[in-house]
């Protein structure tokens, strides 16, 4: 489906349906098209010398972390080109000649930019001043570094609380930036750090921890490459995540059956092409799903169980076959009452609520019967449903019932999407940080963290909306487009006193605004960073939990400045110069981590997942089942 070229409108309620053109869905993914559209984009955007500059560095080892999605890079070597179409576009879009200068904001009053699309406000370029808009103005003014971070601190000092302040987190922040920003924020005296997990994977965490006791994936692309079986449900790897498909045509040329469910027929799940391989540019590419269960949106959970069900009954006409009865007595709880309730279900309920017919079901049962390496995708599609814990819960129990936790080639793989999502959690940006991390930061820094939980992204909105909010700071993302029910949103921001966003391009939160509003330019992946004549580098956390450093190399299109008053900085518990300067103190070194190519060791999984999961089964606690039948893992000695 597209848009016929012609007549514009910018404004999301006025477009003309007779605008769109219905157009036959594509059967594959990537190829030379990729390659083409990615290269004009860059080019359009970046100009040649700096395209080749900047996608010769992207993903690479001592280069930059893409920007646009959390797949992690495989073992080994790289290729010349490590990114996809996506990736490419969204550099582009950040490394771009284009800027939005003062003079920009001179022209274009905050009403005229309310009627214009995300598009066109991301293409206008990158942000290099700092703006106020103050009540009563039309347009974003010019202010300095220092009054900027003097307007904020009069309004944090005047709050009756500090629970009246907000702090967001985008998932494209460093660990760095992040761990800094939540010390803030409970330096301040709130546990207010409502982030964009909330609105993504939040489920998948939650789910995880309940059923083998952390809240992350357990799974390399190592053990991608080397399944037998993946089963991906809900999501659209050719669309968001196309650098996977790679590592899936891995998996498929070493012998992996890929089943597919999916209410849409999505073409990278279809065939891939991959545009580096003689068979993806002049050849048909690569099929990737064995088996396409279409499925009826808000069905998977009824899915999950069914199949359940039909396991349950392949070991009993097979004993010792299909489960793994000893994984079962020494790793997990709850399985007599799973069992009981499984085998309860009617499976002609499950066809109907499914839309899956019983012979696809049977044979989807099979594959996941006959395999001994089977890994669990899953994206967007199942954690924003409402019953997406219990839905989680129940496609892990496949897993657990069969012992396909902590081995190699095998495993759940939670994908993210947002490049550190997984990052910001690790350094403590979460509305309820267990204790044990508050009393470190208090130990540590000499602070004293509040203990109350704080607000997460659908309480900061009723909170503002309540006007128990009064101040939003937003670092990075586009949270009045990214939040749930954007016109309740836009209302709630409206009533704050004061809103901050920190960003690198224009978006709809900056025409979205309390009565004072700031728009505070920041350093980008490409952009160098050099403080005290060094070259600085940040870290990331990908969706396997690696993390890795990233390096920019372009120079900034913004100075980020510190602020010069030292009145309020004299007065603080904390010595900010320190903290910034001192990396160890971020991400301390530790030999019992995965250390990567520098002299800093990071928090990070083992390169595969063999004794993974017994770690976290000695250390979960035994949980009863609850919705969703999920079986829990048993708690073992912690001498074992």
């Amino acid at each position: 489906m597209g848009i016929r070229r012609g007549r514009r409108n910018d404004i999301a309620a006025s477009i003309d349906e007779h605008d769109l053109v219905t157009t036959a869905p594509k059967t594959e993914a990537a190829g030379v098209k990729a390659v083409m559209v990615s290269l004009q984009r860059a080019l359009t955007q970046m100009g040649a010398i700096r395209t080749a500059a900047t996608l010769s560095r992207l993903n690479q080892r001592h280069g930059f972390d893409c920007p646009g999605c959390a797949w992690p890079e495989k073992h080994g070597g790289r290729k010349l080109a490590e990114f996809c179409e996506n990736g490419a576009k969204a550099v582009a879009e950040e490394a771009t000649k284009r800027c939005v200068t003062p003079e920009f904001f001179d022209r274009h009053s905050v009403e005229e930019l309310s009627s214009r699309s995300e598009y066109w406000l991301s293409q206008q370029g990158r942000l290099t001043h700092p703006m106020v808009l103050r009540p009563g103005d039309t347009h974003y003014r010019p202010i300095e570094w220092d009054d900027a971070y003097q307007l904020i601190a009069a309004h944090l000092h005047s709050l009756k609380t500090p629970d009246a302040a907000l702090f967001y987190t985008s998932g494209r922040t460093s660990n760095e930036a992040a761990f800094v920003y939540q010390l803030l924020a409970r330096s301040f005296g709130t546990n207010n750090l409502p982030d964009c997990s909330n609105m993504c994977h939040e489920s998948s965490g939650v789910a995880l921890t309940e059923s083998i006791g952390i809240g992350k994936g357990s799974v390399s692309v190592h053990d991608i490459a080397n399944a037998d079986c993946i089963l991906i449900a809900g999501q659209n790897p050719g669309t968001n995540h196309p650098r996977m498909l790679s590592v899936l045509e891995d998996a498929k040329i070493n012998g992996a059956k890929i089943i597919a469910v999916n209410p849409l027929p999505e073409a990278g799940l279809i065939r891939f092409k991959d545009p580096q391989k003689l068979h993806g540019t002049v050849g048909n590419g690569v099929p990737i799903a064995d088996e396409f269960v279409q499925i009826r949106i808000g069905g998977d959970m009824a899915l999950f169980a069914g199949l359940g069900r039909l396991l349950l009954e392949a070991d009993d006409a097979a004993p010792g076959t299909v489960l793994d009865t000893d994984f079962i007595d020494e790793h997990c709880s709850g399985f007599p009452e799973y069992q009981r309730r499984t085998r309860a279900i009617d499976l002609g309920l499950v066809e109907e609520a499914t839309g899956v017919a019983r012979d696809q079901l049977e044979r989807v049962a099979r594959m996941l019967a006959d395999s001994e390496r089977t890994i669990f995708c899953w994206a967007m599609g199942l954690t924003q449903q409402r019953h997406a814990v219990a839905t989680i819960g129940e496609a892990t129990n496949l897993l657990l019932m069969r012992g396909m936790i902590g081995k190699p080639g095998a495993g759940v793989c939670p994908v993210r999407g947002h490049s550190n999502v997984q990052g910001d959690r690790t350094m403590g940006i979460w509305e309820k940080m267990p204790e044990a991390f508050l009393a470190a930061l208090d130990e540590r820094f000499g602070i004293e963290c509040p203990r109350r939980h704080g607000y997460d992204t659908v309480d900061a909105i009723r909170a503002m909306r309540d006007g128990k909010a009064t101040v939003f700071i937003g670092m990075g993302g586009n949270f009045a487009s990214a939040t749930p029910d954007t016109d309740l949103t836009g209302a709630a921001l409206r009533k704050c006193a004061l809103t901050v966003q920190i960003s690198t391009k224009l978006n709809r939160s900056h025409t979205v605004h309390g009565a004072t509003a700031l728009i505070l330019p920041t350093l980008g992946r490409t952009d160098r960073d050099i403080k005290a004549g060094r070259k600085q580098v940040v870290s990331v956390e990908d969706s396997m939990s690696k993390v890795h450093l990233s390096r920019g190399s372009l120079r900034p299109p913004a100075t980020c400045s510190v602020a010069r008053s030292k009145s309020s900085a004299d007065s603080h518990k904390l010595c900010w110069g320190p903290i910034i300067l001192c990396r160890g103190e971020v991400l301390p070194p530790t030999t019992t981590r995965f250390a990567t190519p520098s002299p800093t060791s990071f928090p990070a999984v083992p390169t595969t997942t063999r004794g993974y999961g017994d770690l976290t089964a000695s250390s979960c606690r035994i949980l009863p089942a609850t919705h969703g039948n999920s079986l829990r893992q048993q708690e073992k000695p912690t001498s074992q």
